[in-house]
């Protein structure tokens, strides 16, 4: 045994593998460490927790008295505050922020009767042709696309 640590000490091949043997040894080590250093950190999505919302606590939500405009397509209420320069107070679909935009949007309507009043019961919708309900179904899905889904309007 003593012979052969003798050969491998007094051989100058030796001594260079093993100085190469070391510096790989070093450098996947450091270069490991730096890989997981400039690796972010995951982000975790933000967790939403659904919510009921009334006529009148969704009509908080309007831009107004909240900086969150929320609206409500087809039952689902949605986070449109990304959109403010169309749902905000100032916006084309402004009249829908903190409401229940489903009729305006069935019938491609902006007017003030096609938002139901904070006091009546939700809009059932009975009364959508076919044409209507497909228009509607179109901005539903736009908005689930596009928005998050923050819950859901109830009759109080």
């Amino acid at each position: 045994m003593e012979q052969v640590l003798h050969n491998l000490v007094s051989n100058p091949i030796n001594w260079v593998l093993g100085v190469i043997v070391l510096y790989l040894a070093f450098a996947a080590s450091s270069t490991e460490k730096n890989a997981a250093a400039s690796v972010p950190a995951a982000k975790h999505p933000e967790i939403i927790e659904l919510k009921n919302f009334t006529p009148k606590e969704l009509s908080e939500f309007d831009g107004r008295k909240s900086k969150r405009i929320y609206l409500c397509v087809k039952g689902r209420v949605y986070d449109v505050t990304s959109g403010a320069s169309f749902y905000g107070p100032e916006g084309m679909y402004g009249n829908f922020a903190g409401r229940d935009a489903s009729r305006g949007l069935a019938k491609d309507s902006f007017d003030e009767e096609m938002v139901q009043g904070l006091d009546l019961p939700i809009d059932e919708l009975t009364d959508l042709s076919e044409s209507e309900v497909d228009t509607l179904n179109n901005w539903a899905s736009f908005f689930h696309n596009k928005y998050t889904h923050v819950g859901y309007l109830v009759n109080a």
